[in-house]
């Protein structure tokens, strides 16, 4: 049963199933990728495989401190994009 959930984007967070919806939209709000993750996964698993889907050169990234891990700005500053994601708490700027 565990197994099904985790194909269909769902699993328990706080005893209820839930699903996360991730986005990319461009600058008029429209969307331009999209995906489904389970509940319980933090929002910066998936982000850098996600944003290998969109071209990312000259660009601007706008994100929430969700995003803010050293892993996921090091590889926007890579695709000489820049970014505006408040860094995490428990993460040195560095």
């Amino acid at each position: 049963m565990r197994q099904w959930r985790k194909k269909q984007a769902v699993d328990r967070t706080r005893g209820d199933l839930n699903t996360r919806l991730h986005a990319i939209v461009d600058g008029l709000s429209n969307p331009v990728e999209f995906f489904l993750s389970a509940g319980n996964n933090h929002d910066c698993v998936h982000t850098v495989k996600f944003l290998e889907k969109v071209e990312l050169n000259g660009s601007n990234v706008l994100a929430d401190r969700a995003y803010g891990a050293r892993s996921i700005r090091q590889y926007i500053s890579e695709h000489e994009t820049n970014y505006v994601i408040p860094p995490q708490s428990n993460v040195s700027n560095l």
